[in-house]
């Protein structure tokens, strides 16, 4: 009998060894901190980040397919209604493509994604984030521009237009297939 609680307690002492080898790191007091690299929370995790700060899913409208007013072409984006001057965010890593003017759009933004499949296009801005620059990396969530109205935008209702674009390999960035993003922004998660 005695040699089986012996043989339990040596049992016992070599699982927690174990689980101090595997479990516990013992650092000295003056010893540098490092912390391992920080993973988004579970909500954040997905397809693209809604790109403008403090809008959630539930004020996503899917206008991808609705016609313009002028009833020549279809919208291929969605419009996120927001304050104007309220952050535009970068939906996803990527690159700037290119910065740009045009009538329709106003002040623009072209991004390419990290895998260069993607421009997210970002249209009616009332300004750029300082210092922003074509060729810049961006990070999922870096304030890339401002809410605004700019463009052919009813200035009494500033909002983002926003669309994806998949595109072939060395395409333009004003290329591209359009993709609707209200799935990739608005999915349950």
């Amino acid at each position: 009998m005695r040699a089986r609680g012996w043989a339990g307690i040596g049992l016992a002492v070599l699982f927690c060894a174990g689980l101090l080898k595997f479990c516990v790191r013992i650092v000295p007091a003056d010893a540098p901190v490092s912390m391992p690299p920080s993973r988004p929370a579970a909500a954040d995790v997905g397809p693209l980040l809604i790109p403008v700060e403090g809008v959630p899913p539930t004020a996503l409208s899917d206008t991808f397919a609705q016609v313009r007013a002028s009833g020549a072409r279809p919208h291929d984006a969605i419009d996120i209604m927001a304050a104007r001057g309220r952050a535009v965010l970068a939906a996803a890593d990527g690159r700037i493509e290119k910065l740009f003017w045009s009538g329709e759009g106003g002040r623009t933004v072209y991004q390419r994604s990290s895998d260069g499949r993607r421009i997210y296009y970002y249209a009616h801005l009332d300004g750029y984030a300082p210092g922003l620059a074509e060729g810049q990396a961006v990070r999922r969530g870096q304030r890339i521009a401002s809410v605004g109205s700019s463009g052919n935008a009813d200035p009494g209702a500033p909002h983002l237009h926003f669309a994806v674009h998949e595109m072939a390999p060395g395409e333009a960035w004003h290329g591209g297939r359009p993709v609707n993003p209200y799935p990739l922004l608005a999915r349950r998660r």
